[in-house]
């Protein structure tokens, strides 16, 4: 599994998730530091990767484009610190390694983690 960092985490998650086995790269290291989120889940998509990412707008646009792909991990806590969260994120990774494969929208947060399998549906009334 391959994994996006976004450049709202710290890049020390690149070099904490790929000594867990992950392919990762912070995404400074590929594209432009002010690129939309937009850029980043076209690259995401067309490079196989899942965004891993603090911001709230990668599952926003999922839900309204009803996208298949990339997955993405939203983290909403206050610390996203690699030497705080690394483990409880490897452990996820590990975990849901079989959802983000397939696509999915997975959410950590101080009290649990939720997991929606894309597209996402939107609710008929």
């Amino acid at each position: 599994m391959k994994l996006l960092i976004d450049m709202n985490l710290s890049p020390d998650w690149a070099g904490l998730l790929s000594e867990a086995g992950f392919e990762s790269v912070d995404w400074s290291r590929v594209g432009d530091p002010c690129a939309t989120d937009a850029t980043v889940m076209d690259y995401a998509r067309a490079h196989g990767y899942v965004v891993f990412t603090h911001d709230l707008d990668f599952g926003a646009m999922l839900a309204a484009t009803g996208a298949e792909t990339p997955s993405v991990i939203q983290v909403r806590m206050q610390d996203v610190d690699p030497a705080s969260l690394g483990e409880t994120m490897i452990a996820l990774l590990h975990r849901c390694r079989r959802h983000l494969e397939a696509g999915a929208l997975i959410c950590l947060d101080p009290s649990t983690e939720r997991v929606r399998l894309l597209p996402i549906r939107r609710r008929e009334n």
